[in-house]
């Protein structure tokens, strides 16, 4: 640990997903001098790991103030310079008791727990984890198409309560004999389009950002319209983020363009998606079924009419929860509070521009 009177103050604050010893981990793996510069400090997040996600589903909703600020964070903030966290609720309050911030250093790509137009007011910057949690959401995805087109839940639960299944909603499909659609093609798009190359489908995306020649680089073909996707593909993958654009961006239309054989996987995010719409395609059996680990109320209702549709295969929005996310994650964050002691700024920073830091 480094001497407190002549290092930056990192504050940061563990939760159920990631503790304090992963960043204290992640500090000592540091070369000396930058290791140095820092003094860490942990506090930990009240409350259980269900109620840590269950806080933040509110935030992307309603954003950083839409949650009680941390009783712990309030009073440790004040003296910290760098503020390190995966999901703590960091709004306005919060940045107002933090007087002597100069970053915040963010365990996740979404940053809808920090209110960031208040901390760019103040001259804080904030600095998201791009990229953290590609693998686990790519293998997840694969793991969801899996599980769907070959009823390995369904058969489980029967088997589970005394049955023996055999029949089963949707087309039998192998991925190997598919058409592979990608909505958006970023860090995870890159890294599912690697790893499910070895199944031998055709892939194609979607992503106006995105030249056609980048994702020729993963085996990928680029299509030039969302419908593409929709009309083309035996599976279709959302990969994209949010953002005003895509709110709500896939709805009816795309889905009355899939194939009745085709399957729609959805781990990235549920406003991204007109659910109401996929609901009906569903429950009408217009497409074979759908694998969800991201939906708009979490936990869904007990009375949630998802819960009886037979053809979708759901988890509990855990997408990015393995042991190397989250080192990976306290890595990147403490990465951030290194460059920034060392240069006094961090150039991807989402308000770097802002701060004049590029």
């Amino acid at each position: 640990m480094s001497d407190k009177t002549s290092a930056l103050d990192l504050l940061i604050v563990g939760d159920g997903f990631i503790p304090v010893d992963a960043y204290s981990d992640a500090l000592a793996q540091l070369p000396a001098p930058d290791a140095a510069r820092l003094h860490l400090r942990g506090i930990a997040l009240a409350g259980t790991k269900s109620e840590h996600h269950a806080a933040q589903a509110i935030m992307e909703v309603k954003g950083a103030n839409g949650v009680p600020a941390s009783p712990e964070l309030l009073a440790a903030v004040p003296g910290a310079a760098i503020l390190g966290l995966h999901f703590a609720p960091v709004g306005a309050d919060v940045i107002e008791a933090g007087t002597d911030l100069k970053l915040i250093s963010v365990a996740r790509a979404g940053l809808e727990n920090i209110d960031i137009a208040a901390a760019t007011a103040r001259g804080i910057g904030v600095v998201p984890a791009m990229g953290r949690n590609a693998g686990a959401v790519a293998e997840l995805q694969i793991g969801l198409m899996l599980a769907e087109t070959r009823n390995i839940a369904r058969a489980d639960q029967s088997i589970k309560s005394g049955g023996w299944r055999k029949e089963f909603p949707g087309s039998r499909v192998e991925i190997a004999h598919s058409t592979v659609g990608m909505v958006g093609f970023g860090h995870v798009g890159k890294v599912f389009s690697q790893r499910v190359s070895g199944f031998g489908p055709k892939l194609i995306a979607y992503d106006p950002y995105a030249s056609a020649e980048l994702l020729a680089e993963s085996g990928v073909t680029k299509v030039e319209k969302l419908n593409d996707v929709f009309e083309q593909s035996d599976f279709i993958l959302v990969l994209a983020r949010l953002s005003p654009e895509t709110s709500r961006f896939i709805g009816k239309e795309q889905f009355a363009a899939m194939k009745p054989s085709a399957y729609f996987i959805n781990g990235a995010r549920s406003r991204l998606v007109d659910y109401d719409a996929l609901y009906d395609v569903l429950a009408s059996g217009a497409i074979s079924g759908a694998a969800l680990d991201v939906f708009d109320d979490e936990p869904l209702p007990a009375d949630s009419p998802w819960r009886a549709l037979d053809n979708v295969t759901m988890t509990t929005h855990f997408g990015g929860d393995t042991t190397g996310t989250n080192i990976t994650s306290a890595q990147m964050v403490v990465g951030a509070a290194a460059e920034f002691a060392a240069t006094g700024k961090v150039l991807k920073a989402v308000n770097a521009k802002d701060l004049g830091w590029v």
